[in-house]
């Protein structure tokens, strides 16, 4: 099949076709999610946490990041991928952000960036992304990269401001030209009226079952990550591998393993 784009996306709203996102890291998680038909993979700054076991997002390098997607766009041939810009790979200016957008592509493999905020705070940067032929995929409500400034992970949009300044955020993203913007941890009505508003889709996470597509961390889905409201589980590897991992050690103790069928003559 051919490779799902930007613009594909754009044309799954259209035809009211949900998206599908996952987050992956590594080439046999992305290999496998291409065999099951998704549409999208965001190689995120997630694996702060999913994987390195950090507190939080914001120590996360581009060399990390580079190293992941690089996995990641090997082992795929029709998912969108995605590449997390992480904590100050775009905030200096412009022309840092368009430098470490465009590594991501040239060097890594990656077909379009997300960053997290506002045209307000980051809308020069977006330009000189998008100018260097880049697809941007925007990122609003809780953008964990701001945690220390918005005092933890706490679902935003809340009041009547902020709502009005979320919907207003959304609106100038797309016209900036994102082509499709997350909505993290906001009020399922809000995130409703934000995918009305807009021509790109929205993915949610932690946003309802409104919006044009959704996003999970895979780790979270598979029970090894947070139990968060937002994450529903829906297979609990972490125990399947804990019993396998057992067996193992049991079978190697006591001399069951390897057996004749497992050795060379």
């Amino acid at each position: 099949m051919a490779r799902v784009t930007a613009l594909t996306l754009r044309e799954k709203k259209q035809s009211a076709e949900r998206i599908t996102v996952l987050t992956a890291y590594d080439f046999p998680t992305a290999q496998l999610m291409e065999e099951c038909g998704l549409d999208c993979i965001l190689v995120g700054d997630s694996c702060g946490q999913a994987v390195m076991g950090r507190a939080d997002t914001l120590s996360v390098t581009m060399e990390e990041m580079l190293h992941h997607v690089r996995m990641v766009s090997a082992a795929v041939h029709q998912p969108l991928v995605v590449a997390d810009m992480p904590f100050m790979s775009y905030q200096v200016s412009p022309e840092q952000a368009v430098t470490n957008a465009g590594r991501f592509v040239a060097e890594a493999g990656a077909q379009s960036v997300k960053l997290e905020g506002s045209a307000r705070g980051f809308g020069p940067a977006i330009e000189r992304i998008l100018n260097a032929g880049i697809p941007v995929m925007g990122h609003l409500g809780l953008t964990p990269q701001r945690i220390h400034q918005l005092g933890g992970y706490k679902v935003q949009g809340r009041s009547r401001d902020a709502r009005e300044q979320l919907v207003r955020d959304a609106r100038e993203l797309q016209a900036l030209g994102c082509f499709a913007l997350v909505l993290e941890v906001v009020p399922a009505d809000l995130a409703e009226e934000i995918t009305a508003a807009l021509d790109i889709p929205t993915i949610g996470i932690g946003a309802g079952p409104h919006c044009d597509g959704q996003v999970l961390v895979t780790h979270d889905m598979l029970g090894f990550g947070r139990r968060a409201k937002h994450a529903k589980v829906y297979a609990d590897l972490r125990s399947a591998m804990g019993e396998a991992l057992k067996e193992y050690v049991n079978e190697v103790k006591s001399g069951a393993f390897p057996g004749e069928e497992h050795s060379f003559s």
